[in-house]
């Protein structure tokens, strides 16, 4: 009876660490929200989506498209540059992606230099400057939201209002990540360079 007791305690701790990391790494703004903007303080319309490239660039990018398409932001900015230095940058096969699925060139934004998260936040927050944005949505991977949200909220400040909202579900993370060694290789890199961003570093 005592180790039936001590086992059920092991399994709801297990579950409660679990979903605890689950949850910290991807807080979402929008999740309260309808499919598209309202009035609601919280669900407002942005200035811009952005989605940065790594993982599964082209779940993050259909993710952005989405969010343009149910009228969230008047821009798409795609983030990244690319691993074969030979071929196109990742935003650049971004911004095809989006033109295939119908969104318009003018509307999309591109930073083809950034090769880490906080390059990403650094080389995107000044294209905002310099086109007056003001509010963005963030997308990203669930594992990686939390800290692309601090590096672009750092980076950022008060002056641009930053909204998290990541993919749930791609081809590297989903609600059943703990079953896989990736799954748990991803959450552990994940907070160990979140603790390293609260301690001052850079990644």
């Amino acid at each position: 009876m005592k180790l039936l007791a001590t086992l059920a305690l092991l399994a709801i701790a297990a579950a409660v660490v679990i979903i605890g990391i689950g949850t910290f790494l991807a807080p979402d703004g929008l999740s309260h929200c309808e499919q598209q903007p309202s009035t609601q303080q919280d669900c407002r319309k942005a200035d811009a989506i952005v989605a940065i490239s790594g993982g599964d660039t082209s779940a993050r990018t259909a993710q952005a498209i989405q969010l343009y398409k149910d009228g969230w932001a008047e821009f798409l900015v795609f983030s990244g540059a690319a691993l074969d230095k030979s071929g196109p940058s990742n935003a650049e096969a971004m911004r095809r992606q989006a033109l295939g699925a119908g969104v318009p060139s003018v509307a999309i934004l591109v930073d083809e230099t950034s090769e880490t998260t906080k390059q990403n936040a650094a080389n995107t927050t000044n294209l905002f400057e310099r086109r007056n944005i003001r509010s963005v949505i963030l997308v990203t991977s669930a594992y990686h939201q939390r800290r692309a949200g601090l590096e672009f909220g750092q980076r950022a400040g008060t002056a641009i209002r930053i909204v998290n909202h990541p993919v749930q579900s791609d081809n590297q993370w989903s609600q059943w990540w703990w079953t896989t060694p990736t799954g748990w290789w991803l959450a552990g890199s994940e907070l160990f360079k979140i603790g390293v961003f609260y301690a001052g570093g850079t990644r």
